[in-house]
């Protein structure tokens, strides 16, 4: 931070204490690296914002967001253990399989504007948390209930928009049963010192169809069925999930913007470099039972880790073992012989979840 021209040393000075003193509040300081109106200042990017969604047709996202469901492939997904998903896409529409699992992206999200569009079944069937009950995950442990809030009655900290066990909507904006509803999420992730302690917790806003159901509200822990669990240690990054309750829910038009954390300068990994004639012995594809699901390539020098044949995700070495990328919400250990053979890998993902591979 450097002092401003024709601004009183005493208060500059002020200004900087209260910006690095007062825990969370780098997140949303006064940048005074710039004058008022300085017309040097750096610009905002320019974002096509894209089109609002009716009830007939979904809407086109921004430009700059990445497309997690667009009605044709469940390519961005697979399951909690990295399977293939195994929810249907009917008529360009995403819908729960029950007893078929929740559904989590490859990709990794911290800071993100998350959008979206959901709806229960119509007729409804059941009553209270037994009718069109779903939910939205960020970083794979902290809920916005998904259930048909629409003339029926359940506690309020499981209603729609619901901050699942911690806190009602601000209001019942729900829609009749069979319309698309969107969710419109803003979600900052918890942050943790190098001990574990938590030093800020997660905080989330919510708009349910355009109307504001979650103000800015602090995240106490990871939300559960009747037990408030204490934070935890966990990576920067994690995956987002949809849950499978056993109600057929349709989901369509989901998207998510990555948001850049103002005043956070994030560790950087330390990364080895692999000789290009050992990345050969990493190649191949990988599954279990005899059915391929992953793939590893190699292209100019750099590894790829290829989820479901889709999305590549370049792999960075920090052992002869252990490799990780920004994007992916796991690590991947390769698996050896005594030979020096790869044999398999293994997918850790945040939470200490474990999913292991053979080379087919």
């Amino acid at each position: 931070m450097e002092h401003q021209k024709g601004m009183p040393i005493y208060l500059f000075i002020a200004i900087t204490i209260i910006l690095f003193a007062v825990p969370g509040f780098v997140s949303a300081q006064l940048d005074l690296r710039w004058g008022i109106h300085d017309m040097n200042r750096p610009k905002p990017a320019v974002v096509d914002p894209g089109t609002a969604s009716t009830q007939e047709l979904p809407g086109q996202p921004p430009s700059d967001a990445i497309v997690l469901f667009n009605g044709t492939d469940l390519s961005q997904w697979c399951t909690i253990t990295g399977d293939k998903p195994e929810w249907k896409i009917i008529g360009n529409v995403l819908q729960t399989v029950a007893g078929k699992g929740p559904i989590r992206t490859w990709q990794a999200f911290g800071d993100c504007q998350l959008h979206v569009e959901w709806a229960t079944p119509n007729p409804p069937h059941g009553t209270g948390q037994g009718r069109g009950n779903s939910g939205v995950f960020l970083m794979g442990r902290y809920e916005v209930q998904v259930l048909d809030s629409y003339k029926n009655d359940t506690y309020a900290d499981g209603q729609a928009s619901a901050v699942y066990g911690e806190y009602p909507p601000l209001v019942n904006a729900c829609r009749a049963p069979g319309q698309w509803q969107t969710y419109d999420i803003i979600f900052h992730r918890p942050h943790f010192s190098e001990d574990g302690k938590l030093t800020r917790p997660a905080r989330i806003t919510v708009l349910q169809n355009g109307v504001l159901t979650q103000d800015n509200v602090e995240i106490l822990g990871p939300t559960n069925w009747q037990n408030r669990e204490p934070y935890e240690k966990h990576p920067d990054k994690l995956f987002l999930a949809l849950q499978d309750h056993h109600n057929p829910i349709r989901y369509r038009n989901i998207w998510v913007r990555e948001l850049p954390e103002r005043g956070v300068f994030a560790a950087s990994r330390k990364q080895i470099a692999i000789p290009d004639t050992l990345l050969d012995r990493y190649v191949g594809t990988y599954g279990s039972n005899g059915k391929p699901q992953f793939y590893v390539s190699k292209e100019f020098g750099q590894l790829y880790f290829v989820p479901n044949f889709a999305t590549a995700f370049p792999l960075n070495a920090e052992s002869l073992t252990r490799f990780f990328t920004s994007k992916l919400a796991a690590d991947i250990v390769f698996d050896f012989d005594k030979n020096g053979n790869v044999t398999g890998l293994t997918e850790y993902m945040g939470g200490g979840k474990k999913v292991t591979k053979k080379m087919n």
